[in-house]
């Protein structure tokens, strides 16, 4: 049986009651919900951070910034 870790961190209220009801639905326990949540963010999400250079993410949020209305406009078709 793998060991574990108690933790206790403040989270988001919001996110809280949204674990909550995703876990209830599913019939499955808070804990569950939460260790695939951060095993997927921490096999999936971070690995694919690290394959763009930090100067490419850096130009593609300013970029995102500055036209930001544009591609929300664009989105709604209008």
């Amino acid at each position: 049986m793998p060991r574990t870790v108690k933790i206790a961190p403040e989270i988001d209220a919001r996110l809280y009651a949204e674990l909550v009801t995703v876990a209830k639905e599913n019939g499955q326990s808070q804990r569950f919900v939460l260790e695939r949540a951060l095993e997927h963010y921490l096999h999936n999400v971070v690995p694919s951070q690290r394959m763009v250079r930090p100067e490419v993410m850096a130009a593609y949020r300013r970029s995102n910034q500055k036209y930001r209305e544009l591609y929300k406009r664009l989105a709604e078709g209008k």
